[in-house]
């Protein structure tokens, strides 16, 4: 093994340690402490099927395993696709700035989500708008893969212009149905702000599916990924058939997206700023880039999940948090792209 080697799977070692202290610490943090010593146990008794632990208060098991662990999972895996879709982005249209809102998904989940509230659906209970949520990040998706499509052939410039186009629309559109909610126009803007209140197990199981397909859809292909990096003719010269690679992590991406975006609202940043801060670490190599991407971004909005939850006197909604924190660091980006420095 290579000296590089090594030292990636140092990293990645221990990025994984650091998301799972994290994981332990944050199960502890709250109204209630639990000690890391207690949390392991309550996990150890519900992984055997009981929830009883000898000397331990009732109520513990029950904040552990329905109240906090669910929600700490959730944040971590929808930190984790996050940060996935954006290397993915990145990679395919060749921008640092690109992340997984750029084709306009997280506004179609927003439109979706908006008009079930506002036309009060109920029909799957507590999964109604999540699921309007989804398939309106679905229906953006295709209509922008439509709009950049002609002749067969789609560029970066299209898909990023299409993007805007869609997100304006819909941007426009959101707000007339906030207009048009009355009393209900404060659950609209909550939802658009983004939370992980009261996630179930459920929303845990399909955040772990999809981020796992598309990891190992994003792994496979990740050889040509770096091989579309040298442009157009080069891949299809070494073999790469571009067109279908593109549309497959496209697809990919923003499906992860789609999901994760259905579950927590709109985060923002989280897909721009953890790729941008892996590529200087690991490399541009994508095969490399999207495990410490994922394990990064996992641990970054498990925190400020955290600190929202855990120590701020209110709970800011994270979205709000992850944008204080990324705003910043988008404008320091576009600044350096402006005085010309080149993209790795």
């Amino acid at each position: 093994m290579s000296e590089t080697s090594h030292k990636y799977w140092l990293l990645v070692t221990g990025l994984v340690l650091a998301v799972l202290a994290a994981i332990i610490i944050s199960t502890g943090m709250g109204y209630i402490h639990v000690s890391a010593i207690d949390i392991i146990q309550v996990i150890a008794a519900g992984l055997d099927g009981s929830r009883f632990v000898e000397g331990l208060d009732q109520a513990v098991p029950f904040v552990v395993m329905d109240v906090r662990l669910p929600r700490i999972l959730t944040a971590a895996l929808v930190g984790g696709g996050l940060a996935m879709s954006g290397v993915i982005y990145q990679g395919i249209l060749l921008n640092p700035l690109a992340d997984p809102y750029t084709l306009g998904v997280s506004s179609g989940a927003a439109f979706g989500a908006s008009l079930a509230i506002l036309a009060n659906l109920t029909m799957l209970g507590q999964y109604s708008v999540p699921l309007f949520a989804f398939c309106g990040a679905v229906a953006t998706l295709f209509m922008v893969l439509y709009l950049s499509t002609f002749n067969g052939q789609m560029s970066a410039n299209t898909l990023i212009l299409s993007g805007v186009i869609v997100g304006a629309i819909l941007s426009a559109g959101i707000s007339f149905l906030k207009y048009l909610a009355d009393e209900q126009v404060a659950v609209i803007i909550f939802w658009l702000m983004g939370s992980f209140a009261s996630r179930s197990w459920s929303d845990v199981g399909l955040v772990a599916v999809a981020l796992t397909a598309g990891s190992c859809i994003g792994l496979f292909y990740g050889r040509d990924l770096d091989i579309m990096s040298l442009g157009g003719r080069s891949a299809d010269s070494l073999g790469v058939e571009t067109a279908r690679t593109r549309t497959v992590l496209l697809l990919t991406a923003s499906l992860v997206t789609a999901v994760c975006v259905a579950v927590s609202g709109i985060i923002g940043f989280i897909g721009l700023i953890i790729p941008h801060l892996m590529r200087f670490v690991v490399g541009p190599n994508n095969r490399r880039l999207l495990p410490v991407s994922i394990l990064a971004g996992a641990g970054l909005l498990l925190m400020a999940d955290t600190v929202t939850r855990a120590v701020l006197p209110v709970e800011v909604p994270i979205g709000v948090l992850t944008a204080l924190i990324g705003g910043p660091f988008f404008c320091v980006i576009f600044r350096r792209r402006q005085r010309g420095l080149r993209y790795e």
